[in-house]
């Protein structure tokens, strides 16, 4: 799970697996597989790099390569 926080401060914890697509409108929004969207303060770059540190977790325990 990685960290995102809406823009009014509240954080969330969300499944990067199921983040469809990034856009920066000019703030970062996530939209979910389920057509959801969240509005988020973390930069693009910041998420990528909080995916990659999830999954590089994951792959030390042998449930992701």
């Amino acid at each position: 799970m990685i960290k995102v926080t809406r823009l009014n401060g509240v954080e969330y914890w969300l499944n990067p697996h199921v983040i469809e697509m990034m856009e920066v409108r000019p703030d970062t929004t996530l939209t979910l597989g389920s057509g959801k969207k969240l509005v988020v303060k973390e930069s693009p770059e910041e998420i990528c790099d909080e995916i990659v540190e999830y999954r590089q977790k994951l792959g030390q325990f042998g449930n992701e390569k």
